[in-house]
């Protein structure tokens, strides 16, 4: 073999040993930095680190209280006196009492005056010489007899309404005879404290008799 085809095959050789001192030497520069940067972070503490430490520094010391045993209930904070007075609301004052609403009349009603009792004093009379009545001539044939007791209804003339029968004689000719009599009566009016005529009632027997 020549020098000639041994000095490239050299040169080769030493391009590649050239080549692997640069990339070691890189590698180590590399490592270098990267312990430096390593080394610095670790000697100071990170941004978010630093807030949490001083705030528990601020904390007050006191000891924190023991559990309670199981079952009971944790007393309530105890407030001063200047918290318990502003917790204490005084009572509320109470209404004052509302006007019971009134029953308003409407504008064309007006209300009633209290009338006061006014009670016959003086009931009514029967006026004399009153036509008697007649007696039936059937009932005179029979001999029926008896008295007839009516309940007469007055008025403030004194003339004659309703005619009740309050007893029976025992004749049905003898009741409506006396009944239709009384229907011709003319009476004294009842009066009132005052005096005036009133309409009112008259109690009248009428007797049948035979001779």
């Amino acid at each position: 073999m020549s020098r000639t085809d041994e000095h490239p095959a050299g040169a080769l050789a030493h391009l590649v040993q050239g080549r692997w001192a640069v990339v070691a030497a890189a590698f180590v520069l590399g490592w270098v930095l990267f312990l430096l940067v390593v080394t610095r972070q670790s000697g100071e503490p990170a941004p978010g680190e630093a807030a949490p430490a001083a705030a528990l520094a601020a904390l007050p010391s006191d000891p924190l209280p023991a559990p309670m045993p199981a079952g009971t209930s944790a007393p309530l904070p105890q407030a001063d006196d200047g918290e318990e007075a502003r917790l204490v609301e005084e009572p509320a004052p109470a209404p004052p009492p509302q006007p019971e609403p009134q029953a308003e009349l409407p504008p064309s009603v007006e209300p009633a005056a209290p009338v006061a009792s006014a009670g016959p004093v003086q009931a009514p009379e029967l006026l004399p010489d009153q036509p008697a009545p007649r007696y039936p001539s059937r009932a005179l044939r029979r001999g029926e007899r008896g008295t007839v007791v009516l309940r007469v209804q007055v008025d403030a003339e004194g003339r004659a309404g309703d005619v009740e029968i309050v007893e029976r004689s025992g004749s049905r000719d003898l009741d409506r005879a006396a009944a239709e009599a009384a229907l011709r009566w003319r009476f004294q009016p009842a009066r009132d404290a005052e005096g005036r005529a009133i309409p009112g009632y008259a109690t009248v027997p009428v007797e049948f008799e035979t001779e």
